[in-house]
């Protein structure tokens, strides 16, 4: 189940993911769309028109890259914050309220931090976690141990319990 939710999630984000390596690679961006371009795509993709989503997408990329550079410090690699940011941005462009009366980047500005603050505190929580399977030291003759090798009982059994 986990594997087709993956799987599906992967198969939807590959193009965006591939647009957004290219352009990061050539460290330039499509320029931004004006006021009135804003509105066209933004009513056309209200009307069903995914291209159209498409083009909201690339041409606010720039702002992706704008806000991903208050992360550099975080110890993750520019790609993947700028692959997070697009999933927020994404977001954004699927539940952008044009009757708010607020510009799209302004919502989205929000929609790509939020969306990498999360991935971040996500990843904040799992790092103090071990594995009983992740290596923990060497022995005398230079072999990996892990703990459940000093556990001094039956993996299986250990693994059992654990799983309970």
């Amino acid at each position: 189940m986990i594997t087709s939710i993956i799987s599906g999630l992967y198969n939807l984000i590959e193009p965006i993911l591939l647009l957004v390596g290219s352009f990061s690679q050539n460290n330039s961006f499509p320029k931004p769309l004006s006021p009135e371009e804003e509105q066209q795509y933004l009513l056309l993709y209200e009307n069903g028109d995914e291209e159209a989503k498409n083009i909201l997408i690339e041409r606010n990329l720039r702002l992706v890259a704008h806000i991903v550079k208050k992360y550099n410090n975080t110890g993750r690699e520019i790609d993947d914050l700028i692959s997070i940011g697009t999933i927020g941005l994404i977001k954004a462009i699927n539940t952008f309220d044009m009757s708010k009366n607020v510009r799209l980047a302004t919502y989205a500005a929000r929609c790509i931090d939020n969306e990498i603050l999360m991935t971040i505190r996500s990843g904040k929580k799992t790092q103090s976690e071990i594995s009983i399977q992740d290596p923990i030291g060497t022995d005398r003759e230079g072999n990996e141990l892990s703990l459940i090798d000093i556990l001094g009982t039956d993996p299986d059994e250990v693994i059992d319990e654990v799983h309970l």
